[in-house]
């Protein structure tokens, strides 16, 4: 035995460290950035994680790889009152679109989706109703599928243009599964999700929107936005022609797949 006081370990726990205000504090950020940087992933998701998803999902079309100065803008929820304005403004900026349908909205829009179809843009299929398309049954989706198919095929008939050699699909919500992408496949479609996403259901503002997919570009890059919302036109309006004068070309999905 050894007389004296024991000595004083250097280890202490963070209780020990920390008064009990600046440990609550500390909590707090931990659970904050744990929140934040999940959230951040799915707003701004870095260039490697959408090269995991392509690579993990190589059916599923996330981005092109080219050297080129090209990009692919997607527009979800057409037609609606404001899509003959998108198809001014693209006009004027020498730009190009696809247009992913939701058949329920086609109804007394069939004129413009000729002039879609005639300025050069592409037509796809984003089901009939505006819903999460993998809550659907297999029956339920292909019947949706095929009722949009004849749609498009309608509104590329009154253009006088055939259609694309291959059709795309995007799913409602933008989720899939095993089950969905076996499903599209047999039908003869392609599921197409993108790279730049502003989330601009979510997030009402024109100029942020416009920053966020600026700032996410890249050649090959493609980009989701959305029809039926009042702040799309005045975002494009500010991308379109600062892409133009970065050099971009911006073209339909099937575009973009004959860059190399």
């Amino acid at each position: 035995m050894h007389g004296g006081s024991t000595p004083t370990s250097t280890f202490r726990p963070l209780n020990g460290l920390l008064s009990s205000k600046q440990l609550v504090m500390f909590l707090a950020l931990v659970s904050t950035f744990g929140l934040l940087c999940p959230l951040y992933l799915i707003y701004k998701p870095p260039a490697a994680l959408i090269r995991f998803f392509q690579r993990r999902w190589p059916d599923v079309l996330f981005r092109h790889v080219t050297a080129e100065r090209v990009v692919a803008l997607t527009i979800d929820d057409a037609p609606s009152t404001h899509t003959r304005a998108i198809l001014d403004l693209l006009v004027s900026n020498d730009a190009i679109a696809t247009f992913f349908l939701i058949g329920s909205q086609v109804f007394g829009y069939e004129d413009v989706l000729a002039e879609l179809v005639r300025a050069g843009n592409e037509l796809a299929n984003h089901a009939m109703y505006d819903e999460p398309s993998h809550e659907l049954s297999d029956a339920t989706l292909a019947e949706q599928i095929h009722q949009v198919h004849a749609l498009i095929q309608d509104a590329y008939g009154a253009a006088g243009r055939v259609g694309p050699d291959t059709w795309f699909f995007r799913p409602g919500s933008g989720f899939f599964s095993s089950r969905m992408r076996r499903l599209v496949s047999q039908l003869g479609y392609r599921l197409v999700l993108g790279d730049v996403y502003p989330h601009d259901p979510q997030v009402p503002f024109a100029s942020l929107n416009a920053r966020h997919i600026l700032s996410m570009v890249k050649p090959g890059s493609i980009i989701i936005c959305h029809d039926r919302r009042e702040w799309t036109l005045p975002m494009l309006r500010e991308v379109l022609p600062e892409l133009k004068r970065r050099g971009y070309r911006v073209v339909t999905v099937s575009g973009l797949l004959k860059t190399h």
